[in-house]
């Protein structure tokens, strides 16, 4: 028995599909409701660590050292205050209107002073430009309260004062621009929905496994809140070095990744969490490149989730990344969406859970030449070109079946078995139940 597995197993490599092995089933198929994190216990190659372009949070780390113009950051001037840390933003919002508070009350002490009622304020008879201003202080004060309209009534301007109602207009039209300026500025940078990105999640790892016969590159995203991303849409790009023909280096080329585009399934409806999956087909990336050929590779895939906030109605931006570390050949994501009485229950425990299935080692350009040659295994129909019925009649089964020599027929039979053992699953879904009533 053992022997018969060594050849098994050395038949399956020389087809290129990797052995199989324990298989983690899903949660909810589990006896043992054990809570791991097992993309943790996965061994990544040891490699040299790679600077990151996008970080896992969605931050790009990116710095634009040596700005000889700076003067084009004043040119926007209100992209600039919002954009910058929120410290720094609350000292100018202050500094701003205290600078301004200042400036006017200077100028109502300064025509106080011109005028000699700093001096003649308490004589009868004496028409001051503003009562009960005598000092500097009084001045300033008198400055917050014209600018805010608090208005307490001791300090007020007379009418024998032109000079003082025109500084009033003057201070008024500009105390309401900068309220309109500062208030925007921390309004907007308030509501930025930077935050929102905050419960977009995007899985740990991102995995490469076959579906419906073909190679596919796939990751995990979802939502947190009950208030849903509208007109959702994700896209995806490889980020790698490249070298042309002509011998000119391109550092951190960026390559489009088609994940649903020409089909519309790169637009999400994201109630519940959902598996992105790229197919590998002649115009992706990766068509040529073997389990192997992306273990040795060095590139990184940034996946961009865009859409509005359902509450706001403001474009909202989430970000991930994927090192070629993290791109794990032969994985599947295990389902969270479970049936529960009367709704569907998401379980974001197995959010970032994977489990290992039969993947071949080969690449998606020799799986595709290989299919149309016809199936790898009988034994998987995963691999299988053309999908099994249920009912089928078995002596057109066994005539459709390659002759066998002697030989061939002979280890057939001793090991027929043993393969079903080996890989029991597989052959399960393989071989379909017969039917009652069959003619002999």
């Amino acid at each position: 028995m053992a022997g018969d597995s060594r050849v098994l197993m050395d038949h399956n490599m020389e087809i290129g599909v990797t052995p199989a092995q324990v298989k983690k089933l899903p949660k909810h198929l589990r006896e043992a409701q054990i809570s791991t994190e097992r993309t943790h216990l996965i061994s990544d190659p040891a490699k040299k660590p790679r600077q990151r372009y996008v970080q896992k949070d969605g931050k790009c780390n990116v710095h634009h050292g040596n700005v000889q113009e700076t003067y084009r950051y004043l040119s926007d001037l209100f992209t600039t205050l919002v954009d910058l840390r929120w410290r720094l933003s609350l000292f100018i919002f202050t500094l701003v209107y205290v600078v301004n508070w200042l400036f006017f009350g200077f100028l109502w002490w300064l025509i106080a002073l011109i005028r000699g009622d700093l001096w003649h304020a308490d004589e009868e008879g004496w028409t001051p430009c503003v009562e009960n201003l005598n000092s500097f202080v009084s001045a300033f004060l008198f400055s917050i309260e014209t600018e805010t309209t608090i208005g307490y009534g001791y300090r007020v301007i007379t009418e024998k004062c032109p000079e003082g109602i025109i500084l009033l207009l003057v201070q008024a039209i500009l105390g309401s621009i900068v309220n309109a300026m500062m208030v925007g500025c921390m309004f907007v940078k308030i509501s930025q929905p930077k935050n929102r990105a905050e419960t977009l999640m995007f899985s740990h790892k991102a995995v490469i496994s076959v579906r419906d016969n073909k190679l596919c590159l796939m990751f995990r995203v979802g939502d947190l809140r009950n208030s849903h991303i509208v007109e959702a849409s994700i896209r995806a790009k490889l980020i790698r070095s490249q070298q042309t023909k002509e011998g000119e280096f391109i550092p951190l080329n960026q390559t489009d990744i088609n994940i649903g585009f020409d089909t519309g399934d790169d637009r999400l409806f994201l109630v519940s969490p959902l598996i992105i999956s790229h197919e590998i087909n002649e115009k992706s990336p990766f068509w040529e490149m073997t389990m192997a050929q992306i273990e040795k590779e060095e590139f990184e895939i940034v996946v961009i989730l865009e859409g509005m906030v359902e509450a706001t109605g403001m474009t909202c931006q989430a970000r991930s990344s994927y090192l070629d570390t993290e791109v794990l050949w032969g994985y599947r994501f295990t389902p969270v969406l479970s049936l529960e009485k009367g709704f569907y229950e998401v379980d974001y425990n197995n959010f970032h859970d994977i489990y290992e299935t039969n993947t071949p080692t080969c690449s998606a350009k020799e799986l595709a030449a290989k299919l149309r040659e016809g199936p790898l295994l009988p034994q998987l129909s995963l691999l299988s070109p053309e999908p099994k019925m249920h009912t089928f009649d078995p002596l057109d089964h066994l005539s459709q079946l390659d002759p066998l020599s002697p030989d061939e027929d002979r280890e057939e039979r001793d090991f027929g078995g043993d393969r079903g053992e080996t890989n029991g699953s597989a052959a399960a879904l393989e071989e379909p139940p017969l039917v009652d009533g069959l003619p002999d």
